[in-house]
């Protein structure tokens, strides 16, 4: 197996007034292609700066970040933006959809920034949208969907790009327990497909669903189970 992530000893700090706050204390972290891997811990155990840091959506303090072979520790703000746009798509826990825009929109937008023709963002907005189950909701505005037709729409628009990684967020927080089952068989699905797939979460019963649990405390690693 190959390896999509490899960070080695990242650290990351942040200064509040004439404090130095240690949040991540030396994390070392390898995660192989085609992995279903939950990230749990207590609020405070540094679990949102890691996913932050996964995502290149921050910069470690010290340490190395290799995504897909790649070192994306030290990457200009520009760089990492590219980086997002290909090789991870995010799901939120609160969909981050655009109001005003529908279904095939919303999901066609990455594609928009990665200069991909309207013709061809169409097609693969719909093919996505076909596999996430909302066939006969693409011309749908948010407001005229359900709680889970919008995370499913998320879901289309974080797998439209093919990307290296699924990053997903409490994605089931905002969902009755019915929808998180459906939106967590989903996840499952796409990870039958090939994907990596990271789902950061504090319920047990959505973590249960991964193949592999790594738990924060305190900034460091505290356990790393694979369960399947």
């Amino acid at each position: 197996m190959s390896l999509v992530i490899d960070i080695k000893d990242i650290r990351r700090d942040f200064v509040l007034g004439n404090e130095i706050v240690k949040v991540l204390k030396g994390i070392d972290l390898k995660i192989e292609r085609g992995e279903y891997v939950a990230l749990m811990g207590p609020s405070g155990s540094g679990k949102s700066t890691l996913m932050n840091l996964l995502g290149c959506l921050d910069t470690p303090t010290s340490g190395t970040y290799l995504l897909n072979g790649k070192d994306v520790s030290n990457m200009t703000d520009d760089d990492l933006a590219e980086i997002r746009n290909k090789e991870i798509g995010f799901v939120f826990q609160t969909f981050n959809l655009l109001p005003r825009t529908t279904a095939l929109e919303n999901v066609a937008l990455p594609m928009v920034y990665a200069g991909v023709s309207k013709k061809d963002r169409n097609k693969r907005a719909e093919e996505v949208l076909t596999d996430v189950g909302l066939a006969d909701r693409m011309d749908h505005k948010p407001n005229q969907l359900s709680g889970g037709q919008r995370q499913r729409v998320a879901v289309g628009r974080a797998l439209v790009n093919k990307p290296s990684i699924i990053l997903a967020d409490e994605p089931t927080g905002n969902l009755d327990s019915k929808t998180s089952l459906e939106i967590m068989a989903l996840f499952s699905e796409i990870h039958k497909q090939g994907n990596t797939v990271i789902i950061v979460t504090h319920e047990e019963e959505v973590a249960e669903q991964a193949h592999r649990v790594i738990r924060l405390r305190d900034g460091i690693i505290e356990s790393d189970t694979k369960i399947k």
